[in-house]
């Protein structure tokens, strides 16, 4: 059974990184600065702080999104309403705590691999000397949308080719060779 990595995608950096940006939002309405408020500049986004939270805030969402989207129970009801099983765990609830048990192990590595993501404009920023925003255009969420179409489209066109190749259901059933 195939479980992804980071479930979540780009959602817990959106959600994060809106969260991050309200205390700006409400100092502009009051007419403040960041430079104003000392409360203020710890959300500024080359501040550590402001890049701590980020990082925590997308571990977080990343386990939110990811219980919202994936249900190890219907996971379970459906392997076991197709007749299968995972070897040395009972069907039903053992399942679906064994699945839920597994999908967390694999949620933290990914969670952390898309804080470090997110934050990699501010490493560059930080630790090579360039500006934000040519940063920013090597890295972060821009790199994981262009990274995610890439394969979405590689996965596309590999379906379609499948797809003009295969013999059809009343013939022989099978996908002839590329070759032939």
């Amino acid at each position: 059974m195939p479980l992804k990595i980071n479930t979540a995608g780009v959602i817990p950096i959106i959600f994060a990184q809106s969260i991050i940006l309200i205390p700006g939002t409400i100092a502009t309405f009051f007419g403040q600065d960041a430079t104003q408020s000392n409360f203020i500049s710890l959300f500024a986004m080359d501040h550590w702080f402001s890049n701590t939270m980020f990082a925590l805030l997308i571990i977080f969402f990343t386990y939110f999104y990811t219980a919202l989207q994936f249900d190890p129970n219907q996971v379970s009801s459906t392997l076991k309403q197709q007749g299968g099983f995972i070897p040395g765990v009972k069907p039903g609830k053992k399942t679906a705590e064994f699945i839920e048990n597994i999908l967390t192990r694999v949620t933290l590595p990914g969670a952390c691999f898309l804080g470090f993501i997110a934050l990699m404009p501010y490493f560059l920023q930080q630790f090579a000397g360039l500006d934000y925003a040519y940063a920013s255009f090597f890295g972060g969420t821009s790199l994981l949308i262009v990274v995610g179409v890439g394969l979405d489209t590689l996965s596309q066109i590999e379906s379609h080719l499948l797809s003009r190749h295969y013999d059809g259901f009343l013939t022989k059933g099978k996908v002839r060779s590329r070759r032939g």
